[in-house]
């Protein structure tokens, strides 16, 4: 009695302020790493967020008509109001089975040009329609009567709790994203693109971090926003502890009716965006991308068969860089110079996915098909457990 007393007490003095979500360092999980002032991608500085969130009925799936359980997430690299503004850029696929569109000419030009938007699986292709007319209305490309471009936009798979063949998410939600952007504090978990998501057995979500680090003289920041939807339950770790194992048999997803697919346990998808002010080019980007798989793989992932598994980098820096007519000097970091943003790459990825699970809260989706919550109590026992509670 004594012991769920005191587990009391230290998770009231640690939330930040009264009726706000715990997060994964409130509850003691002891993270690697120094976090910036929001702990979040946001803390790069420009980068705004936006989150439209659909929720709607409960009860029986009748296509259509929901329940919906879905959303769309805007992630804008230089603010909305920076129109257009090309970031260096790059991406990485650990698994494929999964879509983000735009990635080829990233590639090619070593350019983001557009905001990065994620969402469900079914509506990539409302999110890109209703993002392209967006830069018709607003003139995105500020008077280029001949301009082309290519929409980014990333999902992962919601179908479990969403009606995802209903076709819910339509231009209205995307503008609804695009106009909450905005830069500072976040909101995780059951929100944007990430509200119908499951991870390692319990619900998933939105979730985000940030790693603050100095290296020679300068100081940068890189953060990460995940959508995170994949991982057998059995494998969830985290700080090191086994979580998974101990609550193998706790709060398993109650599946009512499945719709006749081939999905497995652990099939899902995992989208990752890291942003960064250090200064780097489109091919250290690509390097930053493949180092995000190091940090899944610190909560369980193993990029199984049936999950999209797809990351991309882009640097703030350089605002200069793009040009159609001129030369232009650069500044790089030098390779020598790139493991503390490797390092905080891992490091943020992983307190990011525990991020989304800790804010997530249990969700009823279609035909009572329900995903439970990851119990911040049972929780924090398995870490005392373990000696791994942060005092």
């Amino acid at each position: 009695m004594k012991y769920i007393i005191s587990v009391f007490i230290a998770i009231l003095f640690s939330l930040p302020s009264f009726g706000q979500k715990p997060r994964a360092r409130d509850l003691g999980v002891p993270f690697v790493g120094k976090p910036g002032k929001y702990n979040a991608i946001t803390d790069v500085k420009g980068v705004e967020v936006g989150y439209s969130t659909i929720i709607t009925s409960k009860g029986e799936n009748i296509i259509g008509k929901g329940p919906v359980r879905t959303g769309v997430t805007a992630i804008f690299p230089r603010g909305k109001s920076r129109k257009f503004s090309p970031v260096y850029a790059n991406w990485y696929s650990l698994n494929g089975n999964g879509e983000m569109t735009g990635t080829t000419w990233i590639t090619e030009s070593g350019f983001l040009e557009t905001p990065v938007m994620i969402t469900n699986t079914n509506s990539v292709g409302e999110v890109r329609q209703a993002v392209l007319k967006w830069f018709v209305d607003t003139d995105w490309y500020s008077g280029d009567k001949e301009w082309f471009t290519y929409p980014v936009v990333g999902e992962t798979y919601d179908g479990l709790l969403n009606d995802i063949y209903g076709f819910h998410v339509n231009e209205k939600y995307v503008l609804e994203a695009i106009q909450n952007s905005s830069s500072g504090k976040i909101s995780e978990g059951n929100v944007g693109g990430g509200t119908g998501m499951v991870t390692m057995g319990f619900k998933g979500g939105t979730g985000t971090a940030s790693r603050v680090m100095t290296i020679r003289d300068s100081t940068y920041t890189v953060g990460v926003l995940v959508q995170s939807n994949f991982g057998f339950k059995e494998n969830l770790l985290v700080a090191g502890v086994p979580v998974g194992q101990e609550l193998r048999d706790t709060l398993n997803p109650k599946v009512n009716k499945s719709p006749e697919s081939y999905r497995q346990e652990g099939d899902g998808s995992i989208i990752v965006v890291v942003a960064t002010d250090a200064p780097l080019l489109p091919h250290q980007l690509k390097r930053v991308a493949q180092r995000v798989p190091l940090g899944i793989a610190k909560v369980g992932g193993i990029g199984a068969n049936g999950s999209g598994d797809i990351f991309l980098a882009f640097s703030t820096a350089n605002e200069q860089a793009f040009t159609r007519t001129n030369n232009v000097r650069v500044e790089t970091l030098s390779n020598d110079q790139i493991n503390w943003i490797f390092q905080s790459t891992v490091q943020a990825v992983e307190e990011a996915i525990i991020n989304a699970m800790v804010a997530a809260r249990t969700m009823e989706g279609i035909n009572g098909n329900t995903v439970y919550a990851l119990p911040h109590d049972l929780l924090i026992n398995t870490l005392q457990k373990y000696n791994r509670l942060n005092k």
